[in-house]
């Protein structure tokens, strides 16, 4: 399988250098960065494996941790505290995705997304009119409208997130969706587990979890998908912002996160934007 890669896009690289062993195997990702992907495979790595498994979003979780032996640590918005991210014993994998995708991926899942497990899309808003988030994303009139308001609300909360990751954290693998969703041998994952060399890890066992858990493995096939919702399930193409990112979406884009593209690795200039096609185009090629 070859990744779309889009025109002047750059990614993130990290060396190769291993680092010594660690036994806190901390996830970090970003809203509709492969939180549920990332969720799912490495639950099932901690029940494999025997290994304990622990959301770490605040301080005091700090000391609920093993003081011998492996743990699994995840953080889904990549906020660890930074008593963990300073910890010896710490190694981190931390995964971004291209924001225009992440733009385009959270509109429509906002739409539709059960409000249970999100809080944000469900509570009521004085500033729009008593409504919740995700009723009011629905109430705009056209896709133009559902991105622009999705750009200044959870996506720009996104934005900062991946920007405020240390990414020059010397126990840190820097990897990308657009890579791993195209990691059909796993090679990717597998060199990321190398790198980090963590204590109490089975590789094997967990690069075998990692391809049981994933679209172009074991979750190839939709009824093999056990209990994940539909709605989170989508193909994971990459780039999709070149063919679905309107021109006007675009220009706005630029204008406000053309340098925070630039500054994740994602592009070298602001002229990607020439590559998007107006709305009335798109409408016409769908």
């Amino acid at each position: 399988m070859t990744a779309t890669k889009a025109p002047g896009t750059t990614r993130p690289r990290h060396a190769a250098k291993k680092m010594t062993p660690g036994r806190f195997i901390c996830i970090g990702t970003h809203h509709k960065t492969g939180t549920v992907w990332m969720r799912k495979v490495w639950k099932k790595i901690a029940a494999d494996q025997d290994i304990p498994f622990f959301p770490v979003y605040r301080p005091r979780k700090m000391a609920l941790l093993p003081e011998t032996g492996p743990a699994i640590l995840v953080n889904w918005h990549s906020g660890f505290p930074q008593e963990l991210m300073d910890h010896p014993d710490a190694r981190f994998m931390h995964i971004i995705r291209d924001p225009r995708d992440v733009l385009l991926s959270g509109m429509n899942y906002h739409r539709v997304a059960g409000l249970g497990n999100e809080k944000f899309l469900r509570e009521k808003r004085d500033d729009l009119g008593g409504a919740n988030y995700q009723d009011y994303l629905n109430s705009l009139p056209d896709d133009l409208a559902r991105l622009r308001f999705e750009m200044g609300e959870k996506h720009d909360a996104t934005i900062k997130e991946m920007l405020a990751w240390d990414y020059k954290h010397p126990h840190s693998v820097e990897l990308n969706y657009e890579d791993l969703i195209d990691d059909d041998d796993c090679d990717i994952f597998r060199k990321a587990l190398t790198r980090i060399a963590p204590e109490g890890l089975d590789i094997d066992r967990a690069v075998q979890t990692y391809w049981d858990h994933s679209l172009f493995g074991g979750f190839a096939k939709k009824e093999d998908r056990g209990g994940v919702p539909p709605v989170h399930v989508a193909s994971g193409k990459p780039s999709r912002w070149v063919n679905e990112m309107p021109r006007e979406v675009a220009e706005d884009y630029v204008a406000k996160y053309g340098n925070d593209l630039k500054a994740l690795k994602y592009e070298t200039s602001l002229k990607w934007v020439d590559a998007c096609i107006p709305a009335d185009d798109i409408k016409m090629a769908g």
